[in-house]
Parts: C-alpha cells; sequence; structure tokens
C-alpha cells in the first residue's frame, strides 16, 4: 500500500531520471488536464510531501499526482514496452534518456505557472501536517499537539494528513501495535510525543529499505506484526488477532488490526469495532 516512504521513494526516483532533462513527451490521461502539453520545458525537480508528489518544471508549472490506493510511478527506457496496459497509465513524461509512466494514478492535476510565478501549491499540499520524511527539522511537538487534541479514535487521528503528513492505514496498525495502544483508544489519552517519534524512526528506516518492515524482517510475509493478519497468531503472545472497521465516516473506514493482550481495549470504547467521529481520517 504506498504511504508516506513509498511516494518519497517515487519522487527521488523520478528525480534521478527526469531532473534537467528537457521534456519531450508530456500526457496525461485524465479529461482536466489532457490538452496540456510542457514539451520542451525542463524537469527542474521531483519532490514528495506526505502522499503527495510535486513535478516541477521550467516553465513554473507543477505536476501534482497522488497515488492512492494502487497508484504507481515506473521508469522506463524510451521506447520501451511497458509492463502494465496502457489503459491503466494516467500521466507519461518523457526527455531524451527517460519515460516515466504513471500508472493507476488516483489524482493527476496541472498546477499553473510562469518562470517569474511558479505554481501556488498550497491548494495541494498547504492543509498537510509536519513531515517527517520532508522537514528539516521535523516538528515533533506540532504534531504530537494536533494528535492530542484530536477527539477521534488514535487510529483515524494518526493517519489524518493534517496532524502528521505520511502515515497512512498500514502504519496506523502497525505503530498501535508497537506502542501496545488499542486503536479505539483516543486520541486524547496516548502519549502522543512517544507515538510520533516512533512513527518518525520507524518511516525513516523503511524509506531507505527495498521492503517496508514493523518487524526488522524483510522477507515475504514476516515484515508486519498486525496489519493483514486477521486469524492469525500474533507474533509476540500467540492471541488470535482481531480486526474490525474504523473512519472518520461510513465512507472511509479503514480496516484495523490488533491484538487483544497486547493491545487491550480501553474501558468504555465498544468492542473495537465500528466507526470514528469527526471528519478528515487519512485526508490527503
Amino acid at each position: 500500500m504506498p504511504e508516506g516512504d513509498t511516494v518519497w521513494r517515487s519522487a527521488h526516483l523520478l528525480d534521478r531520471a527526469l531532473r534537467g532533462g528537457v521534456i519531450t513527451r508530456f500526457d496525461l490521461r485524465v479529461p482536466q488536464v489532457a490538452t496540456a502539453d510542457l514539451t520542451g520545458q525542463t524537469v527542474r525537480e521531483s519532490v514528495s510531501r506526505g502522499k503527495h508528489l510535486l513535478l516541477r518544471t521550467s516553465g513554473g508549472s507543477t505536476l501534482h499526482t497522488h497515488l492512492k490506493m494502487e497508484g504507481e510511478w515506473l521508469v522506463l527506457r524510451p521506447g520501451a514496452r511497458w509492463p502494465k496496459p496502457a489503459f491503466r497509465a494516467r500521466a507519461v513524461v518523457a526527455t531524451a534518456t527517460a519515460e516515466a509512466v504513471g500508472f493507476d494514478l488516483g489524482l493527476v492535476e496541472l498546477l499553473p505557472g510562469t518562470p517569474e510565478h511558479p505554481a501556488d501549491e498550497s491548494a495541494a499540499v498547504g492543509h498537510l501536517g509536519p513531515d517527517p520524511l520532508n522537514d528539516d527539522p521535523f516538528d515533533a511537538a506540532a504534531a504530537a499537539r494536533g494528535i492530542l487534541q484530536d477527539p477521534r479514535p488514535i487510529h483515524v487521528a494518526l493517519q489524518d494528513q493534517r496532524h502528521v503528513a505520511g502515515f497512512g492505514n498500514e502504519y496506523a496498525n502497525e505503530l498501535l501495535f508497537l506502542r501496545g495502544i488499542h486503536p479505539r483508544t483516543p486520541a486524547s489519552e496516548v502519549d502522543a510525543a512517544k507515538l510520533i517519534d516512533l512513527g518518525v524512526r520507524t518511516i525513516r528506516l523503511n524509506r531507505d529499505r527495498p521492503v517496508r518492515s514493523f518487524t526488522g524482517d524483510t522477507r515475504r510475509g514476516r515484515g508486519n506484526w498486525v496489519y493483514g493478519r486477521a486469524r492469525q497468531p500474533c507474533r509476540r503472545c500467540g492471541t488470535v488477532i482481531q480486526t474490525g472497521m474504523l473512519g472518520a465516516d461510513p465512507t472511509r473506514e479503514r480496516t484495523v488490526f490488533w491484538c487483544p493482550h497486547c493491545q487491550p481495549m480501553p474501558a468504555g470504547t465498544g468492542d473495537g469495532t465500528g466507526d470514528g467521529t469527526g471528519d478528515g481520517t487519512d485526508r490527503a
């Protein structure tokens, strides 16, 4: 599942392949921007912000994409056969030495600008909170403050990109297990500073790994403690992993996984399933 570390690696992949190259092909396959053409401009840089990818050009425009659940960027040799069907391509940016193809992208938009007045990216990413992979220094206190002021379950609050940018459902499940926190615990009742510290260290480690892992084991099927392991034994205590649904509203529910022994349910929080309250869960 694409999360902040995946997008960071994708941005750096595009940056290494395209930076400084003159665009020879620019093809956006979504109706709103299908006629846009930036050929002849130079790729200035490709950067990530949370789960967002921003490709900036010498003309001042920014190609803004979001992988959502299924998307990915691939870099190929010019003229090479695409490994996926062409109908799944949503964006193509090519130079003389590389062709970048974005497949199954959840969002593609072009933010217009000029060399004198580059694109205003605030509407796309201005709402995002501190980003552990791009901010130096990272404002951990602001991220923790946002979590503590959120009245919703911690599993919902941790994915709100306004608090901290880059953590999605897999991170929320795994970090809560590692801290021994039930997903329905009110966010205001957790040690947010320690949770954020763990999350920052974990996502930075995973940024530099070829395979995401929360256990330290990168072998296939060994990287997660609870995520995707419903009805399997806990790797620590052997208790069967439970699963349910949580979200800001019924249209944005996510599957949650937890160990009833390692993550005891707080008193008065129900049976561990259902939805949260408020809005903004996993807000992109």
